[in-house]
């Protein structure tokens, strides 16, 4: 399934052959300052749309698993709607990311959209259909941990953006990387594919000559993705970062939860005094 991008054919030793989704973003490029200004502002919208199709998404991932585990691969149009839903999503993760400029359309198809990705839903096998969810955790783990430690960051990657008028190169690395993983981790959980989510690190060099983009296609910046090693360094700290992030926010989740009951243990006693 192509879904909002311009394929290319598979190549020996190239993470393709592997059947794992691709993600195509244009090299980083000159960005309006003030459409970096007020990213998130204009991208509002997106997100409120988004977030409706996410829980329709999450109900027809539901309903998938059932028929993936009795047929062995989604229906049609389940994969369809998944992976335009996916597409379309991730077009709006893009541009959030200051991966692009360009505002993505309230359309799964984004049609001329630069932001493109492909997927090639086919046969899966039934015990890993199974038992997906239990495969997912050591995925969903590492993803969340990305999650936390670019937001950490984010700030910081936004500001040299917005100063700049356009993303470093290993920073733009290290956020499509960790934007091309959490696409691959969607993937697998909605069964749109049979490959796990890797290569976080980037794709070796491809084997042969590179191939050429197709006439009038978008050259591409993250197929294959090669991280320099600025780029590896930051995708290592936003590991680090994420780590940090997600055991502080559990220890003060669990000392509100302490205190919470201290006090709550604490008026019971002084109520009953006072009658």
């Amino acid at each position: 399934m192509t879904t909002g991008w311009n394929p290319h054919p598979p190549q020996a030793g190239h993470p393709q052959a592997e059947h794992l989704p691709e993600l195509d973003v244009p090299p980083p490029d000159r960005q309006r300052r003030w459409t970096v200004l007020l990213r998130f502002l204009l991208l509002l919208p997106q997100f409120i749309v988004t977030a409706i199709l996410g829980i329709a998404a999450f109900f027809v991932t539901v309903i998938g698993w059932f028929a993936a585990l009795f047929t062995g691969r989604l229906p049609a149009g389940i994969a369809d709607f998944l992976g335009g839903y996916l597409a379309y999503e991730t077009r709006v993760t893009a541009s959030a990311m200051l991966l692009v400029d360009r505002y993505p359309p309230f359309s799964f198809d984004g049609q001329g959209h630069p932001v493109r990705i492909e997927l090639r839903p086919g046969e899966l096998n039934r015990l890993a259909v199974l038992f997906r969810f239990i495969l997912l955790i050591p995925a969903a783990i590492l993803t969340s941990i990305l999650q936390y430690g670019l937001a950490a960051v984010c700030w910081v990657f936004w500001l040299i953006t917005l100063v700049l008028g356009r993303m470093p190169e290993p920073v733009f690395g290290a956020v499509a990387a960790v934007a091309r993983f959490r696409m691959r981790y969607q993937a697998y959980t909605m069964m749109l594919t049979s490959a796990y989510p890797k290569r976080l690190f980037g794709d070796g060099p491809p084997v042969g000559q590179p191939l050429a983009p197709a006439p009038g296609a978008v050259p591409s910046a993250t197929r294959p993705l090669l991280l320099g090693t600025a780029a590896k360094v930051l995708v290592v700290l936003l590991i680090v970062l994420g780590v940090l992030g997600a055991g502080a926010s559990q220890t003060v989740q669990f000392r509100s939860e302490r205190w919470s009951s201290v006090d709550d243990g604490g008026a019971g006693p002084a109520s009953i005094r006072t009658r």
